[in-house]
């Protein structure tokens, strides 16, 4: 299977899963603009109302933390369980293991492009209007969808041989809700050698910084920590397509007989 045909199939799976999640439910595609929404009214009673943090802008610092949270969680989840979900075809057909995880997460990916209109338009609401540094935004959203690539192949590899893993995803996705300064800022580490160590072992806490550094500071973000990122991502997914490659049978015969 040539690379169009591999992405034309990921992206045709991608939209059959659309089309049949929203035919569930009576809203439909507006479930895909409710969710966040109801995610921003929830912030607002928690933080603005009930809490009354004394930081004004904290709900809009919030959400721009949370909305490429909720991105990286919600992808590598449901990408780590594809393959086993796709048993039955698996069983059936020989096709790349890859197709799966690369399926679940464009799937996620569409989801987002509806989110990120409901995060731009609540940043216009906060006075934060949209200007030409919004455009350092695409290599934030480009990066993040290959880390959450590489992750889910990663995350689909282990959940094959073990189911176990998904507690252990689980888990892994509630610790980088608190450490990637969703609720407080990273900036606010007085050692600057701690902060790049942050930075460096956990590399969704430097993206949602970036995404309020260009929405909220109206600056741009370290542009040589982004490249190096985007290489070492880029190595992680050729090592993950090479594994899923050779053990591409092995992996079949484990999904088929557990």
């Amino acid at each position: 299977m040539n690379l169009f045909h591999f992405f034309s199939l990921v992206n045709t799976q991608a939209r059959m899963a659309l089309k049949a999640e929203a035919s569930k439910f009576v809203l439909s595609y507006l479930w895909w603009v409710i969710e966040p929404l109801l995610f921003v009214l929830i912030y607002y009673l928690v933080f603005e109302v009930l809490l009354g943090r004394g930081r004004d802008d904290f709900l809009l610092f919030l959400i721009c933390g949370k909305i490429p949270y909720l991105w990286f969680q919600k992808g590598v989840v449901s990408a780590s369980n594809s393959i086993v979900q796709n048993k039955g075809l698996i069983n059936q057909v020989e096709m790349p293991k890859a197709l799966f995880p690369y399926a679940s997460v464009q799937e996620a990916m569409y989801k987002q492009w509806v989110v990120f209109l409901v995060l731009f338009g609540v940043v216009t609401f906060y006075g934060f209007r949209p200007e030409l540094n919004w455009l350092w935004l695409a290599p934030v959203v480009i990066v993040q969808y290959a880390l959450i690539l590489a992750c889910s192949l990663l995350g689909a590899l282990c959940v094959s041989f073990y189911g176990d893993f998904r507690m252990v995803i689980n888990m892994g996705m509630l610790f980088l809700m608190f450490s990637s300064g969703l609720f407080w800022d990273v900036n606010d580490i007085a050692d600057p050698a701690t902060r790049d160590l942050l930075f460096a072992c956990n590399p969704l806490a430097f993206l949602i910084d970036a995404y309020r550094q260009v929405l909220m500071g109206r600056t741009v973000y370290d542009l040589e920590h982004m490249a190096v990122l985007a290489g070492v991502i880029a190595v992680a997914l050729l090592i993950m397509h090479i594994v899923l490659h050779k053990m591409s049978r092995i992996i079949a015969a484990r999904v088929v007989n557990s």
